[in-house]
């Protein structure tokens, strides 16, 4: 896991105030002989993980197609895909219900992360540009989280082969009351990285995810890969991260 982020904030004349929000990073524009502030970075980017830091949505149902094979159950692409950035334990109450089996969901939650554990632990699938984005925003100091449902034993193998400090700041599913769709996890990750939400980049690939994120009141860059994604109030879309550098992202981000 990540060390807790320092949230001291050096203020005008150099005073220093811990514990306060970081504002996302300005520039002052002449414009008509007006002057305005036109923002120039996000204050954090809220990365999702799987499907959009890292492919590992085959891993899940190629393990969920096991499982059925194992007990005899029903599974398929189309129930499978239904589950895409879910809260896990309702990922488990529904294959419970769908596949059906005979266990109770923290027993199939528990059963499904070993066995995408060991894939990952032999090969992480970066998506396309995000490793080099993540990379990009740590070296100019943007702070980032990642917010994930996948639960701490999974992000354990992919944290440890990214650099240190590439991450402020991790919630995972099993540290959250309220998983995705729900705000909570966006909130918790702005809160411990001490930023306003709305000043915040979200990046995800779901319906759901960008639901949370929405309504923890970030701007969400959704870039979709597995499902479609409808379009929302505060979503903005991208066909893929690569060459996407942090002096684009400023771009992406809507009036609070």
């Amino acid at each position: 896991m990540a060390d807790p982020v320092d949230h001291t904030v050096v203020e005008a004349g150099g005073h220093v105030r811990p514990g306060a929000t970081r504002p996302a990073e300005h520039t002052v524009v002449e414009e008509g002989g007006h002057a305005r502030l036109e923002t120039t970075r996000p204050a954090a980017v809220l990365w999702d993980m799987d499907g959009t830091l890292v492919d590992t949505e085959p891993y899940w149902i190629e393990t969920e197609y096991a499982l059925a094979e194992r007990y005899g159950g029903h599974w398929d692409d189309e129930l499978a895909l239904q589950l895409v950035g879910n809260d896990l334990l309702e990922s488990g109450a529904f294959i419970r219900d769908h596949m059906p089996l005979p266990l109770e969901p923290i027993e199939i939650v528990e059963l499904l992360l070993d066995g995408v554990v060991e894939k990952v632990q032999r090969s992480v699938p970066w998506r396309p540009g995000a490793r080099e984005l993540l990379a990009a925003l740590r070296a100019e100091g943007v702070p980032c989280a990642l917010v994930t449902m996948s639960w701490e034993r999974f992000v354990a193998p992919i944290l440890e082969v990214l650099p240190p400090g590439s991450f402020q700041v991790v919630v995972t599913g099993d540290q959250v009351s309220r998983g995705k769709p729900d705000p909570e996890p966006y909130l918790a990750a702005a809160r411990q990285l001490g930023v306003d939400p709305a000043e915040c980049l979200a990046i995800e690939d779901s319906g759901t995810g960008s639901r949370s994120a929405e309504a923890a009141g970030c701007t969400v860059l959704v870039v979709p890969h597995h499902v479609p994604v409808e379009p929302g109030e505060r979503r903005v879309f991208a066909e893929t991260l690569v060459d996407v550098a942090p002096a684009d992202l400023a771009s992406y981000l809507l009036p609070a």
